[in-house]
């Protein structure tokens, strides 16, 4: 065994580890006949750089990972790229300073793709240095053909059975971005706007009419009222002027028209926002669009047209203010609709887009057959189950992003979806080689892409080898990721898996919260509370950050990023290479336990240590990473440390024997075990110690430990107490923990080995059945002045000083009775019993002890 520094080099440590390691170990064999276990693990944007929040969540999937396969099973953790999407060209966009309609649709693509490349390569990076257990061999990129093809596939699919479809319907429009979103990709923010109260004329008389959008009067179809409002029922059927547009239509009445919102009267355009969208098809009304995709007015806004949102609102109102229009403006806090990816306000607008058929109850019936960790977390998927009033919009009008399979006959307008034998294609690229049924061979390329979540909605199905394997192994095992994609990640993969092949997607899924700042909110670098992996990894390795996301808290719950957390997982990695170092030359030559005899103390750590496997196993089976990572932490600092290595110490140090060699294989057990128990968290320390350990093995080609069937021992737990008790008693006393007793003798109804606590006391030790036979003597008698000077004044010291005179065992018994009687000059006096204590000595077999006495044993010292 070699030597170890003083001091663990976790750069050292950590890098030389990842230079070496073999990652082939962590490949998934298809044929093994171990029971499976997938991961569906997430595919990350590959936009910037890896970050907390990024290793807060892999972190998890590593320790499931690394556990399962030392529990025995066939484990992939692959990993996947979700390529395609905004935010990449967003990037390449303020990178180039071009937009995606400046340069050809291949070259913005091949852009993208560069960008796109370069971003994985750093996570690479990353995930490496974290020490990440990954299946590269099943690594999976969404926007390369071998995968996209099966995106294209599940399209033509679900288009044959129905559950894709193209039409003309409302649609989240986001006006930067220029494309539809799904509701799902919408984010609200609570804005204060104001409150504009107008002037509709009419033959009944003006109707007033409040609203936030003024911008809207153009695309005004109706004006509602509710049935039941008598201040207004002379209007319903009849007809009002939309001010400044001089337009009619019609007021209906609707029973959820609010009477109590601004006037109790609404204006219905096409659209403000999904109340409209509902009003308007359950009225048949008719559609003005007065806002383009661009997010500018249309010409149905008449000399308003061109003018953006912002603009318009502003002149609009101002020329309604100039006529009289505008009677009252007041300030109102509204939910405003933003993309969610660049934060601009959404639109509604009517287009011609395609759509997946949602079934919420089907949906919600397949979450139940899922175990959810936490349980909890399933609500969120019901509650947005049971919101979502319209199907999912899945084209894009962007470049990068998955084609959609798809022509148009130019000559008849017939749609033609690719058959799954000509995937993957571009139809931007490639005409289909079949003629229309009307005989036709020119047609008109699908210019839409699919929305991202198509590619990765179907990462389960990927990674189990649907469509290409025989042998597809669905459902996978577990679906981590994070509480806030439950309503698009784990919704829309819940729904492509069941549409696809009539089953769930995983068995289990994992729920993690997020990172945020030392200052409790989310992480971001506006607020200068950001913190990089590669900060920690440079100052306290990548042992220290997985311990922090293990010590975090439960699943499901946010975790607050601490830099004293960290140290503090710094110092317990000193702690453990401490004990190694100490123990590594002690311990060469080993013997496995079954052939040496445990004492009582050595029987108590493996007891512990069978009881702490117990607690890890089960914790880990129910992913509650902070209870492991605790009770291993406990074990080592208190069992392992402060009390056997402290009781053995004699025995290691002495010559050798039975009672040495038990010693040696006791903590070879123990500082074995730990490292394996650690081995899902902190892969590295836990690699170097086994490795050292075990001149050349690998903490991570060895089985999760197994309990050795050792009982707590009352005996060992009973020398471990009494050491303590020893330690506390010369502390108390100023002793130093190595200074000589003259003598301990210990009862206890249990016989007691006293090799380990002579070795601690530094003294002789003996041990007796039963109960000692103590006796007490009064041997001085302590006035107490606090009682004395009060009650009598000027006198107080003679009689103190009598006091002190006194037989202690007379004055113990006038205490007694109650009161203690004193003549002092003649005179008596009769003290209350507080005034005096006595100092009582303990003899034993006629000499002086001082007595510890503890649950199961009495300790006798002698003075």
């Amino acid at each position: 065994m070699s030597e170890v520094s003083k001091e663990y080099n976790f750069k050292s440590v950590e890098e030389k580890w990842v230079r070496s390691w073999d990652n082939s170990i962590y490949h998934f064999d298809w044929e093994s006949k171990k029971p499976q276990y997938i991961i569906d693990t997430p595919p990350p944007y590959p936009t910037g750089n890896f970050h907390i929040g990024n290793a807060l969540n892999w972190c998890y999937i590593d320790y499931v990972a690394r556990y399962k396969r030392m529990k025995g099973f066939n484990v992939m953790f692959p990993q996947g790229w979700d390529c395609h999407g905004l935010p990449t060209e967003v990037k390449v966009e303020e990178l180039h300073h071009i937009t995606k309609n400046q340069v050809p649709r291949e070259e913005f693509r091949r852009l993208c793709e560069k960008l796109t490349y370069e971003a994985i390569e750093r996570f690479h990076q990353s995930m490496g240095r974290l020490g990440l257990s990954i299946d590269w061999s099943n690594e999976y990129v969404t926007m390369k053909p071998e995968y996209y093809v099966k995106t294209q596939r599940s399209f033509v699919r679900m288009y044959e059975k129905g559950l894709i479809y193209r039409d003309d319907h409302p649609v989240n429009w986001c006006p930067r971005c220029g494309t539809a979103i799904a509701f799902a990709e919408v984010e609200y923010d609570s804005r204060t706007t104001s409150l504009n109260y107008m002037r509709f004329a009419s033959e009944e008389g003006d109707m007033h009419i409040a609203t936030t959008r003024p911008e809207l009067l153009p695309a005004c179809v109706a004006v509602a009222v509710h049935p039941e409002d008598e201040r207004y029922s002379r209007f319903i059927g009849k007809s009002v002027t939309v001010p400044l547009f001089n337009y009619d239509v019609p007021v209906i009445s609707d029973p959820v028209v609010d009477r109590s919102f601004g006037t109790g009267i609404v204006m219905i355009c096409t659209f403000g926002d999904k109340q409209d969208v509902r009003w308007w098809m359950e009225h048949h009304l008719p559609l003005r669009q007065a806002i383009d995709r661009d997010g500018r007015l249309t010409g149905v806004a008449g000399p308003y047209a061109g003018l953006d949102v912002t603009a318009a609102r502003e002149r609009i109102l101002q020329d309604m203010k100039a006529q009289g229009i505008v009677f009252k403006q007041e300030p109102l806090a509204q939910n405003v609709g933003l993309c969610w990816r660049c934060k601009t306000p959404i639109e509604i607008l009517s287009e011609r887009q395609w759509f997946v058929r949602i079934d919420p109850e089907e949906i919600k019936r397949t979450a139940d057959e899922i175990e959810w960790v936490p349980p909890h977390m399933q609500v969120r998927l019901k509650n947005w189950a049971d919101s979502v009033e319209w199907d999912w919009c899945i084209s894009r009008q962007r470049v990068f992003a998955t084609p959609i399979p798809v022509w148009y006959c130019r000559t008849c307008g017939e749609t033609i979806v690719a058959r799954e034998e000509w995937l993957p294609l571009d139809p931007n690229q490639t005409s289909p080689p079949v003629k229309c049924k009307c005989g036709s061979s020119d047609f008109i390329a699908e210019q839409d892409v699919l929305d991202t979540w198509m590619d990765s909605s179907i990462s389960a199905l990927a990674v189990a080898g649907w469509p290409e394997r025989k042998d597809m192994r669905m459902p996978t095992q577990l679906r981590p990721q994070g509480h806030d994609i439950i309503r698009t990640w784990a919704f829309y993969t819940i729904l492509r898996t069941k549409s696809l092949v009539g089953m769930k997607p995983w068995e289990t899924i994992l729920i993690n919260g997020m990172a945020l700042g030392e200052d409790g909110h989310k992480m971001s670098k506006s607020l200068n509370n950001f913190i990089r992996p590669e900060e920690v990894f440079d100052t306290n390795g990548a042992d220290a950050l997985r311990q922090w996301a293990a010590m975090g808290g439960s699943p499901g719950s946010d975790i607050m990023f601490q830099w004293k957390e960290i140290t503090a997982a710094s110092r317990f990695q000193q702690k453990l290479w401490s004990i190694f170092r100490f123990s590594l030359p002690l311990i060469a030559g080993a013997e496995p336990l079954a052939e040496v005899q445990p004492g009582q103390v050595d029987r108590w750590l493996l007891a512990e240590l069978d009881a702490l496997i117990k607690k890890a196993t089960i914790a880990m089976d129910a992913f509650q990473f902070d209870e492991t990572m605790k009770a291993i932490r406990g074990f080592a600092w208190e069992a392992f440390a402060d009390n056997y290595i402290e009781l053995v110490k004699a025995r290691l140090y002495g010559s050798d024997g039975p009672e040495r060699r038990a010693a040696k294989s006791t903590l070879y057990r123990a500082i074995e075990t730990v490292s394996l128990l650690l081995a899902p968290f902190t892969p590295f320390i836990s690699e170097e110690i086994y490795h050292t350990l075990t001149d050349g093995g690998s903490v991570h080609a060895q089985s999760w430990p197994e309990p050795l069937g050792f009982d707590v021992d009352p005996a060992g737990l009973t020398i471990r107490d009494i050491a303590a008790a020893l330690r506390r008693y010369k502390a108390e006393r100023g002793m130093a923990l190595n200074a000589p007793l003259p003598g301990i003798t210990v009862y206890s109804d249990i016989a007691l080995e006293t090799v380990d606590l002579s070795g601690v006391a530094n003294s002789p030790v003996e041990s007796r059945m039963g109960s000692p036979e103590i006796e007490t003597k009064p041997v001085a008698v302590r006035p107490q002045m606090k009682i004395i000077g009060p009650l009598f004044r000027d006198r107080s010291g003679k009689i103190i000083r009598a006091l002190s005179g006194m037989d202690p065992a007379a004055v113990a018994c006038q205490k007694a009775g109650g009161s203690i009687r004193i003549e002092v000059d003649g005179e008596d006096f009769d003290l209350p019993p507080d005034a005096a204590e006595i100092a009582v000595e303990t003899h034993s077999a006629g000499a002086a002890v001082d007595v510890l006495r503890l649950e199961r044993a009495v300790v006798l010292i002698k003075r």
